[in-house]
Parts: C-alpha cells; structure tokens; sequence
C-alpha cells in the first residue's frame, strides 16, 4: 500500500518549507505554494543556488476569509520576526525566472529590508498577482505559480533510501529530504525511482498528471538548517546513476488534473504507468 507520508508548502519560494498535516492542491499547487519570491533590485529571482541563506528563513501565512493569504509572517533567527500584511492590489513590477518574465506585487520596503539584511544584499519580496496566468512545460500541461517548474514536486522515500545507501557506500554522509524540496511525499514501493514511471495518479481526493523528472542543481547540496552549501554531495554520487539528457535527475514533477483535499496517510491510486 502506497501512501502519503510527507506535505510540505513553500510560500517564499528558495526559503524553508512549511510541514502539513493536510492541505488542498489547486491547479497551481498547495495552497500558498512558491506564491512569494525574493528578487534582486532589477526583478530577477533569488536562489539558493547564489543565496543559501534564503533556507534558513521560514514563512507562516495566515489566509483571509476567501482563502487568500492574508498575512505572511517571516522569521530567521537572530533577525527580528516580521508581519507582513500581504497587498495583492498594489503595481504590478516585471520579474524574471529562468530566463522567463512574469508580474510580482511587490510588499513593500519593510520587507524588503528585512529579506536584504538576511541575505546581506539588497533584494525585494512580491507576491504573485491574482491573475497570474502561467502554462507549464512537460507531459500533462498545468499551470503554477513561482515554482521552477511544474505544480508539484513528488518524491518516494524509496527512492532516497537508494541514494541513502550509495552515499554510505562510498563513505559519505546521508542528506535528509529537505534538500529535495517536494511538495508530497510518498511511501509504500519497494522499487527505488518508480515515481518516474508514474503518469497518472490520485493522491488523496486530487490527481496528478507526470509533466517530467526533476532535474538536480545545486540548491540539493545547500544544508537546509543553518543555510550553507555541504557539497559535493548528493550531486556526485547521483551522477553516476541518475543521469538524464536533461541533467541528473530524482524526483518527479507533476501538473495537478483534479484539485481536491491531499492529507498525510492518504493512500496512493496509479491509474496509468508509462510504456513499454
């Protein structure tokens, strides 16, 4: 029996996930998902790739009425905590994230000194507009909001068991989950990396459609605690088994099909499976 084992929602995208017991996936994702981003002065977003602090900054957000979030709260040790009452009716400023460009609202100058003195760079936070309208790439086309790619990033625990025990193997230290950043987490198959096999599947009252393996960079070799880079591993180690043509690969991303309710324990249904 497959099940899910893991719910994780990251509001500011590159910052610390936020666990759930339950939450609801709309076609763009978890709810609150990447829908804030840290930017540069001239509207490029800020990355753990350049910024491995952004790990170490968490993000609560309390919704309004409707659902929309209402408050984002970001803390960082050392660094006072900051409410921040989130504007969506503000301008609309041009943002870029690979190479693409999207619209961000931007929060306002108090936080954006708080997230530049975290960093020690000057940056600003946005918030993804309510009309935002994005297509996403890969399999099953979906939308989303800040995210890399596409809506939810999926992983198995199998499957970092795997590189668990290669890892230990060549006597180097294990790496947690957290440096894979996934939306769900899935339990319950006994053969490492079947997640990339997957093309359709209920995940609780939602389903899921395959859009494409998710690529590894450098943020998974970032040490999601204290917001520091602890490479080469797991990017080394994966190399030598987990290539693809698009770069070495655990994981796998999916488009939301059917939004709905997904909690912790909630059994796994795969109604398709690639080819032969």
């Amino acid at each position: 029996m497959v099940r899910v084992t893991g719910l994780y929602s990251y509001p500011v995208k590159g910052c610390a996930g936020v666990p759930l017991d339950a939450g609801v996936l709309s076609p763009a994702g978890l709810e609150h998902d990447r829908t804030f981003m840290v930017v540069d002065p001239g509207g490029e977003f800020r990355s753990q790739r350049a910024d491995p602090r952004l790990a170490v900054v968490r993000a609560g957000v309390e919704a309004d009425e409707s659902g929309v979030a209402g408050t984002l709260t970001l803390s960082c040790a050392g660094v006072e905590t900051l409410p921040v009452t989130v504007d969506t009716d503000g301008p609309r400023h041009p943002v870029r994230m690979h190479t693409r460009s999207f619209h961000g609202v931007d929060q306002g100058d108090t936080a954006a000194e708080w997230v530049s003195t975290v960093l020690g760079r000057r940056s600003r936070l946005v918030r993804v507009p309510p009309e935002h309208h994005r297509e996403t790439t890969g399999l099953t086309p979906g939308t989303a909001a800040y995210a890399d790619s596409s809506a939810v990033l999926l992983m198995t625990r199998r499957s970092l068991d795997e590189l668990t025990a290669r890892l230990r193997a060549r006597g180097a230290d294990p790496v947690p989950m957290d440096r894979f950043r996934p939306n769900v987490v899935l339990d319950g198959w006994e053969t490492p990396h079947a997640e990339d096999e997957v093309r359709r599947v209920a995940v609780g009252e939602a389903e899921l459609g395959f859009t494409k393996v998710a690529v590894r960079c450098a943020v998974t070799t970032v040490d999601q605690e204290r917001g520091v880079r602890a490479g080469p591993e797991p990017l080394r180690t994966l190399a030598e088994y987990r290539r693809t043509p698009d770069g070495v690969a655990l994981g796998t991303r999916f488009a939301v099909t059917r939004p709905g309710k997904v909690s912790v324990g909630d059994d796994v249904r795969v109604s398709a499976w690639a080819g032969p």
